[in-house]
């Protein structure tokens, strides 16, 4: 009798959420950021709630929930229930580079996840300090290969900053000695001083130096220019293929949340990325609207998965 009970009751509560799902949303849904208020992730994820609260008629807000590289957000949201009304804003750091890194996180990025839509896109910008006398990827190459001691920074072991340059080296085939730093901010600032020879930053940060000549922009890793850098030529442009570091945030659910929620904020998403102010915010943070369906989005987060796992493993990358 009890286990009958229990099989009914199983039943039942399998049955509930897509019944729920014709209905959601009926309370105000919450958006984690794993990050701190005012960082990018945060003003796009404020952005997009605003807009959905227009278009689903609830409340959405967002909540900081910082800590940990993003991985405190990110378990919240892990752990909680799969009925569309708690989501995560989701980056290369949280879900594209921490599997690589870190091998005991609290969850699996790709198994405990639904990911919704892909929001901004951002590639890494390669730089170089004006007293080292490096103009382009192929100057950079060819002093490394003759034996330059050249040094480049990044925000810290293990960031965007550092693999992309992890991913130049081994296109490239050459060795540079590399130092972190507690951020991106430190390094540009060493990289001005010419205490370092070369870093790579995400366009954002990247932007305001290179325009203002303080430093070199060399190249874009990534397979088109930057709208946001025009004159800067790709690393490919310049004779060597494969380095590409993208900065991506986008939005993600809780595993086992309902398809048809799925299915409907991911389109309530894609019509978001076509209001002017919100292209305009974009533009503002020097970000790109992404376009990938659901689906897309998931296997974009998988193919990250294996690229970063790649880099890091031939870098020897490893995080105390």
């Amino acid at each position: 009798m009890i286990t009958r009970r229990l099989i009914v009751a199983s039943g039942a509560a399998s049955l509930a959420l897509p019944a729920m799902a014709h209905q959601w949303p009926t309370k105000p849904i919450k958006i984690v950021v794993p990050f701190p208020p005012g960082q990018s992730t945060d003003i796009l994820a404020r952005v997009v709630a605003d807009q959905l609260t227009k278009a689903l008629g609830q409340q959405v807000v967002a909540e900081n929930r910082p800590g940990a590289g993003g991985s405190i957000g990110a378990d919240v949201v892990a752990k909680a229930a799969p009925d569309g009304y708690t989501l995560l804003m989701v980056t290369i750091s949280t879900h594209g580079i921490a599997p690589a890194i870190y091998p005991k996180l609290p969850y699996d990025t790709q198994k405990d996840f639904a990911p919704i839509a892909n929001i901004g896109l951002t590639p890494q910008v390669l730089m170089a300090s004006l007293k080292s006398g490096i103009t382009s990827v192929p100057d950079l190459v060819a002093k490394a290969k003759a034996g330059a001691d050249l040094n480049y920074g990044s925000s810290g072991n293990g960031s965007a900053s550092h693999l992309a340059v992890e991913m130049l080296k081994s296109a490239a085939g050459i060795k540079l000695t590399h130092v972190p730093f507690k951020g991106n901010a430190d390094a540009l600032m060493a990289l001005q001083a010419g205490d370092i020879q070369v870093m790579s930053d995400a366009v954002p940060g990247a932007v305001g130096p290179i325009n203002t000549g303080k430093v070199k922009a060399i190249g874009i890793a990534d397979q088109h220019r930057s709208p946001f850098l025009p004159d800067v030529p790709t690393v490919a442009e310049q004779g060597i293929q494969g380095v590409v570091a993208v900065g991506w945030i986008g939005l993600s659910a809780p595993a086992r949340t309902p398809e048809p929620i799925l299915d409907k904020i991911s389109a309530e998403v894609m019509k978001i990325l076509k209001e002017p102010e919100v292209l305009e915010k974009l533009k503002s943070l020097s970000f790109v609207p992404a376009k990938e369906s659901r689906q897309e989005f998931e296997a974009y987060i998988t193919l990250e998965n294996v690229k970063w796992k790649k880099i890091v493993q031939d870098a020897g990358v490893k995080i105390e």
